[in-house]
């Protein structure tokens, strides 16, 4: 049976999500963050080397990057009704839209997300980079915002890997105060955190913060 090592408050709750929405049969460990570090547990060491969640294992299978997560489980239990669920068709314009959502999360968008986090951290000493931080989230919601324009979905009618991969951004940057002035992108994010599979993915995974 796939497993999903899960550490609370991270990128590991979207992988929770999907599950949920496919109703796909999985068991869950769970690990708690270091109340003062905020650090994983030593414990994930021994799921894989670089300590970090998300994670699953399913037979020979190991994975921890969440984009890989996200398409191996889509491709290997999300069959329905002839094709993949929760992606489009490959070969099609949609698919390339997909297959590039799902890896600009990571790839770009959560870049100037992050560094804002531990620049942040520094005080004083890190203000001369907050304007460049500051210019490039804006750029990247701005492009987000853009493209979903009023669109329920990021691809197609459909819940989708994409908009899986993209919830983790939209939280980061609400947490942050960005994302009131990207009418679109936050809206976006009520509609995924109302959905039942996302509130279920938060009983099973335990308190997130980022969940509003």
């Amino acid at each position: 049976m796939l497993t999903l090592h899960h550490l609370n408050d991270s990128r590991s709750q979207r992988i929770l999500w999907l599950l949920e929405e496919l109703g796909t049969p999985y068991e869950l460990k769970r690990y708690q963050r270091d109340a003062q570090t905020r650090l994983a547990p030593p414990e994930l060491k021994a799921v894989h080397p670089l300590g970090k969640s998300p994670v699953i294992t399913d037979g020979d299978v190991r994975s921890a990057e969440s984009a890989a997560i996200v398409d191996y489980i889509i491709r290997r239990y999300g069959q329905g009704n002839g094709k993949p669920a929760m992606m489009p068709a490959p070969g099609g314009a949609e698919y390339e839209a997909y297959y590039e959502w799902l890896h600009y999360s990571e790839g770009s968008a959560m870049l100037p997300l992050m560094l804002n986090l531990y620049v942040s951290r520094l005080k004083e000493a890190g203000a001369p980079l907050h304007p460049r931080i500051e210019s490039e989230i804006a750029n990247h919601l701005g492009y987000i915002e853009g493209a979903l324009g009023m669109r329920e979905f990021f691809v197609g009618s459909s819940l989708s890997g994409a908009d899986i991969q993209m919830s983790f951004v939209a939280e980061v940057a609400r947490s942050f105060g960005k994302l009131a002035a990207y009418p679109n992108f936050a809206g976006w994010l009520t509609r995924m955190h109302a959905r039942p599979a996302f509130k279920r993915s938060v009983e099973k995974g335990g308190a997130y913060r980022l969940a509003g």
